[in-house]
């Protein structure tokens, strides 16, 4: 339950999303007296609308945070699971593949909705204060000011606080503070490729058109489109494609254009989407960007988190995910360090900095699964070979994807085991006839070295 003893600790958290809201509640839940600054409007006030969003996927990470602040039946009740992905061919046709075990999934969750959620939760606490439509300027010189403008009255505040948690997304604000300062490293990269939203919206019966359970995913191999289940029987689409070329974004300008290539590829999907035309043309077109930065706290009193610290592009569908494991590891260290937050400080910047780059790493490399390979009969076979190794080799071999998705481990252990797993399918895929004997012992002899080699090359380290 909410907790009003704050002990006279403050903290000021600049943006109201969904890791600054569920950071409030941790913060709050520590007896802190909490300031958060929005440059939005309240979204218990106005709603939220689609139109720039991709439905995000909850998967362990998240839900250990959640658990952890104590919200998490409050959360599931707006999730629906997904326990695999749905691949639709270009002439139709359905194959299905399973993301883990029978019982794990990950779970579609509306951005506007769970951020709407979270606020919900977060004004349960008498010692959190939201202001919203506030703008922020930036900080002064050592961090220990923090200056606001009420975009309704344009007046200016000028705030110090002991604690500032810069949580307002890849365009950070607080962020653009400190790559002023000396010794700053900052970098930003683009995709050619942009997303647009898109709707399938329920039947008549308020059903979902297409399975619920499942990713839906059209690869073509340039590009892709997804579709997630909503609660109220609806899909949110997002259309990954490039913004330049023949059939690009920028080329796709007139109905007919528009039309034709929807029909062209994903013509299954089209009867579904009574609204396409409307949706393509008002929605906007999105950028994709990873941005990378270090260090992330500034004289132990300004921390970056989210994606202000570490925005990636969602192909693992991890930015949330990750953002909210910043928030479990974060407490963690104060319950540890009792509260001493240069020590915390200076130990989540050490350690997190790897991790995040290594998730930008993982989920540049999905993308190109996602888009390239995951209706190829090859990178089928390799997931029926990882299943196999796993339910015969389980203190041995897990899946990357199921070490991300449905594990704690670090990031970068993660990457590491990725580029070992490629080494080892190289050599398995090296074997004749591997699509007639990948359940051969030949297949597990190889596995039985690869092991040995880095059990060996472990014990040297």
């Amino acid at each position: 339950m909410p907790t009003s003893d704050t002990n006279h600790k403050r903290a000021l958290i600049v943006g109201a999303g969904l890791v600054g809201s569920l950071w409030a509640i941790f913060l709050a839940k520590r007896g802190y007296e909490v300031s958060v600054y929005e440059r939005r409007k309240d979204l218990r006030r106005v709603g939220y609308a689609g139109g720039r969003s991709i439905n995000l996927a909850m998967s362990e990470r998240g839900w250990a945070a959640v658990t952890k602040a104590g919200i998490l039946d409050k959360i599931r009740a707006v999730a629906i699971p997904m326990h695999g992905r749905m691949m639709h061919a270009l002439d139709g046709t359905l194959a299905s593949q399973a993301y883990g075990k029978a019982d794990e999934a990950i779970y579609s969750v509306s951005r506007g909705g769970l951020n709407l959620e979270l606020l919900h939760i977060a004004s349960e606490y008498p010692n959190i204060k939201f202001y919203f439509q506030h703008r922020c300027l930036g900080l002064d010189g050592d961090g220990s000011l923090i200056s606001f403008e009420n975009e309704q009255t344009g007046e200016q505040t000028t705030l110090d606080s002991p604690l500032i948690f810069g949580t307002d997304g890849a365009f950070s604000a607080v962020r653009s503070s400190l790559q002023k300062q000396p010794r700053f490293n900052f970098s930003q990269s683009y995709l050619e490729h942009g997303y647009k939203e898109l709707h399938i919206p329920a039947d008549e019966n308020g059903c979902h058109v297409l399975d619920k359970n499942v990713l839906h995913i059209w690869a073509r191999k340039s590009f892709l489109m997804i579709a997630l289940p909503n609660s109220d029987g609806s899909f949110t689409c997002t259309l990954f494609h490039p913004f330049a070329g023949a059939e690009g974004f920028d080329a796709l300008q007139s109905d007919e254009q528009i039309r034709s290539f929807f029909q062209k590829y994903f013509a299954d999907a089209v009867p579904l989407m009574p609204d396409l035309l409307q949706d393509f043309k008002q929605n906007p077109t999105s950028t994709l960007v990873t941005m990378r930065c270090s260090p992330w706290q500034y004289q132990h009193r300004v921390l970056l988190m989210g994606d202000a610290a570490h925005a990636i592009v969602p192909f693992y569908g991890q930015g949330m995910n990750s953002g909210f494991e910043d928030c479990t590891i974060l407490d963690d260290l104060a319950e540890q360090h009792a509260d001493n937050w240069e020590v915390i400080l200076d130990e989540f910047n050490a350690t997190r900095i790897p991790d995040a780059d290594a998730i930008a790493e993982l989920a540049h490399r999905n993308f190109v699964e996602m888009r390239d390979l995951v209706g190829d009969p090859m990178f089928l076979l390799r997931k029926k070979i990882a299943a196999r190794l796993h339910e015969k080799y389980p203190d041995s071999f897990l899946p990357v994807y199921s070490m991300i998705s449905f594990s704690n481990t670090p990031y970068s252990v993660a990457l590491r085991e990725d580029d070992a797993q490629n080494q080892l399918f190289d050599q398995i895929f090296s074997l004749p006839n591997i699509a007639q004997q990948w359940e051969s012992a030949a297949v597990d002899a190889i596995f039985e070295r690869w092991r040995a080699a880095r059990e060996f090359a472990h014990q040297l380290s």
